[in-house]
Protein backbone atom coordinates (compact mmCIF):
# COMPACT_ATOMS: atom_id res chain seq x y z
CA UNK A 1 0.00 0.00 0.00
CA UNK A 2 1.22 3.51 -0.79
CA UNK A 3 0.90 6.43 1.61
CA UNK A 4 -0.78 9.67 0.60
CA UNK A 5 -0.92 13.05 2.35
CA UNK A 6 -3.36 15.09 0.24
CA UNK A 7 -6.55 16.17 1.98
CA UNK A 8 -8.76 14.21 -0.43
CA UNK A 9 -6.61 11.13 -0.32
CA UNK A 10 -6.46 8.56 2.50
CA UNK A 11 -3.22 8.12 4.42
CA UNK A 12 -2.99 4.49 3.31
CA UNK A 13 -4.32 3.07 0.06
CA UNK A 14 -3.74 0.16 -2.28
CA UNK A 15 -1.01 0.43 -4.90
CA UNK A 16 -2.09 1.64 -8.30
CA UNK A 17 -4.52 4.26 -7.00
CA UNK A 18 -3.23 7.82 -6.97
CA UNK A 19 -6.04 10.15 -8.01
CA UNK A 20 -7.97 12.29 -5.57
CA UNK A 21 -11.26 11.02 -4.23
CA UNK A 22 -14.52 12.49 -5.51
CA UNK A 23 -16.57 14.99 -3.52
CA UNK A 24 -20.32 15.20 -4.09
CA UNK A 25 -23.62 15.69 -2.32
CA UNK A 26 -25.00 12.45 -0.86
CA UNK A 27 -28.20 12.99 -2.80
CA UNK A 28 -26.27 12.98 -6.06
CA UNK A 29 -24.96 9.45 -5.63
CA UNK A 30 -27.63 7.63 -3.60
CA UNK A 31 -31.37 7.47 -4.16
CA UNK A 32 -34.29 6.34 -2.03
CA UNK A 33 -36.01 3.23 -3.30
CA UNK A 34 -39.46 1.85 -2.47
CA UNK A 35 -40.97 -1.42 -3.60
CA UNK A 36 -44.50 -1.34 -2.15
CA UNK A 37 -45.98 -4.73 -1.45
CA UNK A 38 -49.59 -5.76 -0.87
CA UNK A 39 -49.65 -8.08 2.14
CA UNK A 40 -51.74 -11.22 1.79
CA UNK A 41 -53.41 -12.56 4.93
CA UNK A 42 -52.42 -16.21 4.37
CA UNK A 43 -48.83 -15.57 3.32
CA UNK A 44 -45.79 -15.57 5.61
CA UNK A 45 -43.41 -12.62 5.47
CA UNK A 46 -39.95 -12.14 6.94
CA UNK A 47 -39.41 -8.84 8.73
CA UNK A 48 -36.07 -7.20 9.46
CA UNK A 49 -34.54 -4.86 11.97
CA UNK A 50 -31.25 -2.95 11.93
CA UNK A 51 -28.99 -3.38 14.94
CA UNK A 52 -27.26 -0.48 16.64
CA UNK A 53 -23.50 0.09 16.50
CA UNK A 54 -23.39 -0.95 12.84
CA UNK A 55 -24.55 -4.43 13.80
CA UNK A 56 -26.16 -4.88 10.40
CA UNK A 57 -29.53 -5.92 9.03
CA UNK A 58 -30.96 -9.00 10.75
CA UNK A 59 -34.22 -10.93 10.72
CA UNK A 60 -36.79 -10.37 13.44
CA UNK A 61 -38.88 -13.33 12.45
CA UNK A 62 -41.80 -14.26 10.25
CA UNK A 63 -45.40 -13.13 10.49
CA UNK A 64 -48.51 -13.96 8.56
CA UNK A 65 -49.90 -11.05 6.57
CA UNK A 66 -53.03 -10.94 8.73
CA UNK A 67 -50.87 -10.39 11.85
CA UNK A 68 -49.06 -7.35 10.44
CA UNK A 69 -51.32 -4.53 11.56
CA UNK A 70 -49.65 -1.66 9.70
CA UNK A 71 -49.80 -2.51 6.00
CA UNK A 72 -47.40 0.13 4.62
CA UNK A 73 -44.47 -2.16 3.82
CA UNK A 74 -41.84 -2.38 1.08
CA UNK A 75 -39.85 -5.34 -0.17
CA UNK A 76 -36.08 -5.41 0.13
CA UNK A 77 -33.44 -6.73 -2.21
CA UNK A 78 -30.01 -8.05 -1.30
CA UNK A 79 -27.57 -5.16 -1.48
CA UNK A 80 -30.01 -2.44 -0.37
CA UNK A 81 -28.69 0.00 2.23
CA UNK A 82 -31.12 0.38 5.13
CA UNK A 83 -31.28 3.18 7.70
CA UNK A 84 -33.46 3.15 10.80
CA UNK A 85 -34.93 6.64 10.87
CA UNK A 86 -35.26 6.59 14.66
CA UNK A 87 -32.03 4.78 15.52
CA UNK A 88 -29.59 6.12 12.93
CA UNK A 89 -27.72 8.22 15.53
CA UNK A 90 -26.94 4.94 17.31
CA UNK A 91 -25.42 3.37 14.20
CA UNK A 92 -28.53 1.46 13.06
CA UNK A 93 -27.55 1.14 9.41
CA UNK A 94 -26.56 -1.79 7.22
CA UNK A 95 -26.68 -3.58 3.91
CA UNK A 96 -29.26 -6.29 3.26
CA UNK A 97 -27.51 -9.70 3.02
CA UNK A 98 -28.45 -12.36 0.47
CA UNK A 99 -30.25 -14.35 3.16
CA UNK A 100 -32.76 -11.51 3.63
CA UNK A 101 -33.52 -10.90 -0.04
CA UNK A 102 -37.31 -10.39 -0.43
CA UNK A 103 -37.76 -9.58 3.28
CA UNK A 104 -40.07 -6.66 4.04
CA UNK A 105 -39.60 -3.39 5.88
CA UNK A 106 -41.90 -0.66 7.22
CA UNK A 107 -41.69 3.04 6.47
CA UNK A 108 -39.79 3.46 9.74
CA UNK A 109 -36.75 2.62 7.62
CA UNK A 110 -35.10 4.43 4.73
CA UNK A 111 -33.94 2.17 1.91
CA UNK A 112 -31.40 3.58 -0.54
CA UNK A 113 -29.35 2.35 -3.48
CA UNK A 114 -26.12 3.67 -4.91
CA UNK A 115 -25.63 4.58 -8.55
CA UNK A 116 -22.82 3.79 -10.97
CA UNK A 117 -20.48 6.01 -8.92
CA UNK A 118 -20.82 4.39 -5.50
CA UNK A 119 -21.77 0.92 -4.28
CA UNK A 120 -23.97 0.27 -1.27
CA UNK A 121 -21.22 -2.03 -0.01
CA UNK A 122 -18.86 0.95 0.13
CA UNK A 123 -21.60 3.14 1.56
CA UNK A 124 -21.95 0.63 4.38
CA UNK A 125 -18.29 1.12 5.23
CA UNK A 126 -18.64 4.90 5.15
CA UNK A 127 -21.62 4.65 7.50
CA UNK A 128 -19.40 3.12 10.19
CA UNK A 129 -16.97 6.07 10.16
CA UNK A 130 -17.12 8.96 12.67
CA UNK A 131 -17.61 11.50 9.86
CA UNK A 132 -20.78 9.85 8.56
CA UNK A 133 -22.06 9.23 12.09
CA UNK A 134 -21.71 12.97 12.69
CA UNK A 135 -23.71 13.67 9.52
CA UNK A 136 -26.44 11.31 10.71
CA UNK A 137 -26.61 13.21 14.01
CA UNK A 138 -26.62 16.65 12.40
CA UNK A 139 -29.42 15.53 10.09
CA UNK A 140 -31.61 14.37 13.00
CA UNK A 141 -33.92 16.49 15.08
CA UNK A 142 -35.65 16.22 18.43
CA UNK A 143 -34.94 16.67 22.13
CA UNK A 144 -34.47 13.15 23.50
CA UNK A 145 -31.48 11.25 22.06
CA UNK A 146 -33.64 8.12 22.00
CA UNK A 147 -36.38 9.85 20.00
CA UNK A 148 -34.46 11.81 17.37
CA UNK A 149 -35.94 11.53 13.88
CA UNK A 150 -33.90 11.42 10.70
CA UNK A 151 -34.25 14.31 8.20
CA UNK A 152 -33.57 12.54 4.92
CA UNK A 153 -33.51 15.64 2.73
CA UNK A 154 -31.04 17.38 5.03
CA UNK A 155 -28.76 14.32 4.94
CA UNK A 156 -28.86 14.24 1.14
CA UNK A 157 -27.49 17.80 1.04
CA UNK A 158 -24.35 16.87 2.96
CA UNK A 159 -20.98 16.09 1.36
CA UNK A 160 -19.66 12.58 0.74
CA UNK A 161 -16.10 11.80 -0.37
CA UNK A 162 -15.38 8.54 -2.18
CA UNK A 163 -12.93 6.95 -4.67
CA UNK A 164 -13.64 5.46 -8.08
CA UNK A 165 -15.48 2.14 -8.22
CA UNK A 166 -12.30 0.10 -8.73
CA UNK A 167 -10.77 1.39 -5.52
CA UNK A 168 -14.10 0.97 -3.76
CA UNK A 169 -14.09 -2.70 -4.75
CA UNK A 170 -10.55 -3.22 -3.44
CA UNK A 171 -11.35 -1.54 -0.14
CA UNK A 172 -14.66 -3.39 0.26
CA UNK A 173 -13.03 -6.74 -0.51
CA UNK A 174 -10.34 -6.07 2.07
CA UNK A 175 -12.86 -5.28 4.81
CA UNK A 176 -15.11 -8.17 3.80
CA UNK A 177 -12.23 -10.57 4.33
CA UNK A 178 -11.31 -8.89 7.61
CA UNK A 179 -14.93 -9.07 8.80
CA UNK A 180 -15.15 -12.76 7.88
CA UNK A 181 -12.05 -13.49 9.95
CA UNK A 182 -13.50 -11.53 12.87
CA UNK A 183 -16.76 -13.46 12.59
CA UNK A 184 -14.90 -16.79 12.51
CA UNK A 185 -12.91 -15.97 15.64
CA UNK A 186 -16.02 -14.60 17.36
CA UNK A 187 -17.94 -17.79 16.52
CA UNK A 188 -15.08 -19.95 17.79
CA UNK A 189 -14.84 -17.85 20.94
CA UNK A 190 -18.57 -18.17 21.61
CA UNK A 191 -18.38 -21.95 21.18
CA UNK A 192 -15.41 -22.25 23.55
CA UNK A 193 -17.11 -20.12 26.21
CA UNK A 194 -20.28 -22.19 25.88
CA UNK A 195 -18.26 -25.42 26.11
CA UNK A 196 -16.63 -24.22 29.31
CA UNK A 197 -19.98 -23.20 30.81
CA UNK A 198 -21.42 -26.61 29.95
CA UNK A 199 -18.47 -28.56 31.31
CA UNK A 200 -18.52 -26.57 34.56
CA UNK A 201 -22.05 -27.91 34.98
CA UNK A 202 -21.39 -31.47 33.84
CA UNK A 203 -18.00 -32.23 35.41
CA UNK A 204 -19.08 -31.47 38.99
CA UNK A 205 -21.90 -33.26 40.86
CA UNK A 206 -25.13 -31.30 41.20
CA UNK A 207 -28.09 -31.65 43.55
CA UNK A 208 -27.79 -34.66 45.84
CA UNK A 209 -25.54 -36.58 43.47
CA UNK A 210 -22.03 -37.58 44.48
CA UNK A 211 -20.93 -38.32 40.92
CA UNK A 212 -20.64 -35.91 37.98
CA UNK A 213 -22.41 -36.49 34.67
CA UNK A 214 -19.09 -36.44 32.80
CA UNK A 215 -15.75 -37.65 34.15
CA UNK A 216 -12.46 -39.00 32.89
CA UNK A 217 -12.03 -42.71 32.17
CA UNK A 218 -10.76 -44.86 35.00
CA UNK A 219 -12.62 -43.04 37.77
CA UNK A 220 -15.92 -44.27 39.21
CA UNK A 221 -15.86 -43.72 42.99
CA UNK A 222 -18.33 -41.46 44.77
CA UNK A 223 -16.93 -38.03 45.57
CA UNK A 224 -16.26 -36.84 49.11
CA UNK A 225 -18.84 -34.43 50.56
CA UNK A 226 -17.70 -32.27 53.47
CA UNK A 227 -18.47 -28.79 54.86
CA UNK A 228 -16.10 -26.15 53.54
CA UNK A 229 -15.53 -24.96 57.11
CA UNK A 230 -13.99 -28.31 58.05
CA UNK A 231 -11.46 -28.18 55.23
CA UNK A 232 -10.31 -24.55 55.33
CA UNK A 233 -8.98 -21.92 57.70
CA UNK A 234 -9.87 -18.21 57.35
CA UNK A 235 -7.14 -15.66 56.61
CA UNK A 236 -7.21 -11.95 57.34
CA UNK A 237 -7.83 -9.47 54.55
CA UNK A 238 -7.14 -5.74 54.34
CA UNK A 239 -9.45 -2.86 53.45
CA UNK A 240 -7.18 -1.00 51.04
CA UNK A 241 -9.16 0.85 48.37
CA UNK A 242 -8.05 1.52 44.78
CA UNK A 243 -6.58 4.80 45.99
CA UNK A 244 -4.02 2.82 48.00
CA UNK A 245 -2.95 0.70 45.02
CA UNK A 246 -0.98 1.33 41.83
CA UNK A 247 -0.11 -0.54 38.63
CA UNK A 248 3.63 0.29 38.50
CA UNK A 249 5.68 -0.74 41.51
CA UNK A 250 5.75 -1.82 45.13
CA UNK A 251 6.98 -4.53 47.48
CA UNK A 252 3.66 -6.35 47.71
CA UNK A 253 0.63 -7.02 45.55
CA UNK A 254 -3.02 -6.90 46.49
CA UNK A 255 -6.10 -8.74 45.23
CA UNK A 256 -8.98 -6.29 44.94
CA UNK A 257 -12.53 -7.65 44.83
CA UNK A 258 -13.29 -5.68 41.67
CA UNK A 259 -10.54 -7.50 39.79
CA UNK A 260 -11.92 -10.90 40.79
CA UNK A 261 -15.37 -9.87 39.56
CA UNK A 262 -14.30 -8.37 36.25
CA UNK A 263 -10.70 -9.16 35.37
CA UNK A 264 -9.60 -12.50 36.81
CA UNK A 265 -10.66 -16.03 36.00
CA UNK A 266 -10.96 -19.00 38.31
CA UNK A 267 -7.18 -19.14 38.77
CA UNK A 268 -4.82 -16.26 39.47
CA UNK A 269 -1.35 -17.29 38.28
CA UNK A 270 1.29 -15.22 40.03
CA UNK A 271 3.66 -15.72 37.10
CA UNK A 272 1.35 -14.26 34.47
CA UNK A 273 -1.41 -12.17 36.04
CA UNK A 274 -0.67 -8.50 36.71
CA UNK A 275 -1.82 -7.75 40.23
CA UNK A 276 -1.87 -4.15 41.52
CA UNK A 277 0.80 -3.08 43.99
CA UNK A 278 0.30 -1.66 47.49
CA UNK A 279 1.57 1.90 47.23
CA UNK A 280 2.65 2.41 50.85
CA UNK A 281 5.37 -0.13 51.73
CA UNK A 282 5.34 0.95 55.40
CA UNK A 283 1.95 -0.70 56.04
CA UNK A 284 2.89 -4.06 54.56
CA UNK A 285 4.48 -5.44 57.74
CA UNK A 286 1.17 -5.60 59.62
CA UNK A 287 -0.27 -7.81 56.87
CA UNK A 288 2.66 -10.25 56.92
CA UNK A 289 0.84 -13.00 58.82
CA UNK A 290 -1.89 -13.18 56.17
CA UNK A 291 0.27 -13.37 53.05
CA UNK A 292 -1.21 -15.74 50.50
CA UNK A 293 0.33 -18.97 49.29
CA UNK A 294 -0.36 -21.50 46.56
CA UNK A 295 -3.82 -23.05 46.85
CA UNK A 296 -5.43 -20.24 48.86
CA UNK A 297 -8.91 -19.15 47.75
CA UNK A 298 -10.07 -15.53 47.70
CA UNK A 299 -13.84 -14.91 47.57
CA UNK A 300 -15.68 -11.69 46.79
CA UNK A 301 -17.95 -10.98 49.76
CA UNK A 302 -20.03 -8.14 48.26
CA UNK A 303 -21.42 -7.25 44.84
CA UNK A 304 -24.39 -5.52 43.26
CA UNK A 305 -25.66 -8.77 41.76
CA UNK A 306 -25.51 -12.53 42.19
CA UNK A 307 -21.84 -12.61 41.20
CA UNK A 308 -21.06 -12.23 44.90
CA UNK A 309 -19.18 -15.35 45.93
CA UNK A 310 -17.06 -15.43 42.80
CA UNK A 311 -13.55 -16.49 43.76
CA UNK A 312 -10.06 -17.19 42.51
CA UNK A 313 -7.48 -19.79 43.50
CA UNK A 314 -3.96 -18.43 43.87
CA UNK A 315 -1.10 -20.34 42.22
CA UNK A 316 2.62 -19.78 41.55
CA UNK A 317 3.05 -17.25 44.33
CA UNK A 318 6.75 -18.00 44.72
CA UNK A 319 8.56 -15.30 46.72
CA UNK A 320 5.93 -12.66 45.99
CA UNK A 321 4.06 -10.94 48.77
CA UNK A 322 0.38 -11.16 47.84
CA UNK A 323 -2.53 -10.19 50.10
CA UNK A 324 -6.31 -10.41 49.99
CA UNK A 325 -7.83 -6.95 49.84
CA UNK A 326 -11.06 -5.02 50.21
CA UNK A 327 -14.36 -6.96 50.25
CA UNK A 328 -12.73 -10.37 50.12
CA UNK A 329 -12.73 -13.51 52.22
CA UNK A 330 -9.56 -15.59 52.01
CA UNK A 331 -9.50 -19.29 52.92
CA UNK A 332 -6.61 -21.74 53.16
CA UNK A 333 -7.25 -25.48 52.57
CA UNK A 334 -6.14 -27.72 55.42
CA UNK A 335 -5.82 -30.80 53.20
CA UNK A 336 -4.12 -31.26 49.87
CA UNK A 337 -6.01 -30.48 46.67
CA UNK A 338 -4.66 -30.63 43.13
CA UNK A 339 -3.75 -27.19 41.74
CA UNK A 340 -6.72 -25.35 40.17
CA UNK A 341 -9.33 -27.91 41.23
CA UNK A 342 -10.84 -25.71 43.95
CA UNK A 343 -10.79 -22.63 41.74
CA UNK A 344 -13.01 -24.28 39.16
CA UNK A 345 -15.31 -26.18 41.54
CA UNK A 346 -15.96 -23.14 43.73
CA UNK A 347 -16.96 -21.12 40.65
CA UNK A 348 -19.22 -23.84 39.26
CA UNK A 349 -22.99 -23.79 39.59
CA UNK A 350 -22.70 -26.86 41.83
CA UNK A 351 -21.17 -24.62 44.50
CA UNK A 352 -22.52 -21.17 43.63
CA UNK A 353 -26.13 -22.40 43.80
CA UNK A 354 -25.51 -23.16 47.47
CA UNK A 355 -24.73 -19.47 48.05
CA UNK A 356 -27.84 -18.03 46.39
CA UNK A 357 -30.24 -18.58 49.35
CA UNK A 358 -27.55 -17.43 51.80
CA UNK A 359 -26.91 -14.02 50.25
CA UNK A 360 -28.04 -10.98 52.23
CA UNK A 361 -28.91 -7.43 51.22
CA UNK A 362 -31.02 -5.62 48.64
CA UNK A 363 -29.07 -3.13 46.53
CA UNK A 364 -25.77 -4.76 47.50
CA UNK A 365 -25.61 -8.51 48.14
CA UNK A 366 -23.12 -10.00 50.56
CA UNK A 367 -21.91 -13.26 52.07
CA UNK A 368 -20.00 -13.86 55.29
CA UNK A 369 -17.31 -16.24 56.55
CA UNK A 370 -19.99 -17.97 58.60
CA UNK A 371 -22.09 -18.55 55.49
CA UNK A 372 -19.13 -20.00 53.60
CA UNK A 373 -18.46 -22.45 56.42
CA UNK A 374 -21.97 -23.85 55.99
CA UNK A 375 -21.51 -24.69 52.32
CA UNK A 376 -20.51 -28.13 51.09
CA UNK A 377 -17.36 -29.01 49.18
CA UNK A 378 -17.41 -31.98 46.79
CA UNK A 379 -14.19 -33.46 45.49
CA UNK A 380 -12.80 -36.71 44.05
CA UNK A 381 -10.96 -38.86 46.54
CA UNK A 382 -8.11 -39.38 44.11
CA UNK A 383 -5.77 -36.44 43.55
CA UNK A 384 -5.18 -37.73 40.02
CA UNK A 385 -8.81 -37.07 39.07
CA UNK A 386 -8.64 -33.61 40.60
CA UNK A 387 -5.50 -32.95 38.54
CA UNK A 388 -7.20 -34.01 35.32
CA UNK A 389 -10.15 -31.71 36.00
CA UNK A 390 -7.92 -28.74 36.84
CA UNK A 391 -5.69 -29.33 33.82
CA UNK A 392 -8.67 -29.69 31.49
CA UNK A 393 -10.15 -26.33 32.45
CA UNK A 394 -6.79 -24.57 32.45
CA UNK A 395 -6.14 -25.78 28.89
CA UNK A 396 -9.64 -24.69 27.90
CA UNK A 397 -9.01 -21.25 29.43
CA UNK A 398 -5.72 -21.01 27.53
CA UNK A 399 -7.56 -21.68 24.24
CA UNK A 400 -10.18 -19.07 25.09
CA UNK A 401 -7.48 -16.53 25.96
CA UNK A 402 -5.53 -17.26 22.77
CA UNK A 403 -8.64 -16.93 20.63
CA UNK A 404 -9.81 -13.78 22.42
CA UNK A 405 -6.40 -12.17 21.98
CA UNK A 406 -6.44 -12.85 18.24
CA UNK A 407 -10.00 -11.56 17.99
CA UNK A 408 -9.05 -8.31 19.72
CA UNK A 409 -6.04 -7.89 17.41
CA UNK A 410 -8.30 -8.24 14.37
CA UNK A 411 -10.75 -5.72 15.79
CA UNK A 412 -7.94 -3.27 16.47
CA UNK A 413 -6.60 -3.81 12.95
CA UNK A 414 -10.03 -3.05 11.53
CA UNK A 415 -10.33 0.07 13.66
CA UNK A 416 -6.89 1.28 12.55
CA UNK A 417 -7.66 0.61 8.88
CA UNK A 418 -10.98 2.45 9.11
CA UNK A 419 -9.03 5.43 10.43
CA UNK A 420 -6.32 5.36 7.74
CA UNK A 421 -7.99 4.10 4.55
CA UNK A 422 -10.70 6.75 4.24
CA UNK A 423 -10.65 10.51 3.76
Amino acid sequence: MAKQTDLKMPKIRFKGFKEEWNEKLIGEVVSETKRPIVLEDDKSYELITVKRRNGGVVSRGHLMGRDILVKNYSQLQAGDFVISKRQVVHGATGMVPEALDKAIVSNEYLVVEGNDEISTEFLTLLASLPDMKRKFFLSSYGVDIEKLFFDIEDWKQRIIIFPNTSEQSRISAFFNKLNRNIELYQCKNDKLVMLKRTMLQKMFPSGDSTKPDIRFKGFGDDWEVRPLGELTLPLSNNSLSRANLNEKSGSARNIHYGDILVKFGEVVDGDTVDLPFISNDSIIEKFESSRLQDGDIVFVDAAEDFSVGKCAEILNVGDQLIFAGLHTIALRPTIRFAPAYLGYFLNSSAFHNQLLPLMQGTKVLSISKKVLKETVLLYPKKIKEQEKIGNYFRKLDALIHQNTTQLEKLKQLKLACLGKMFV
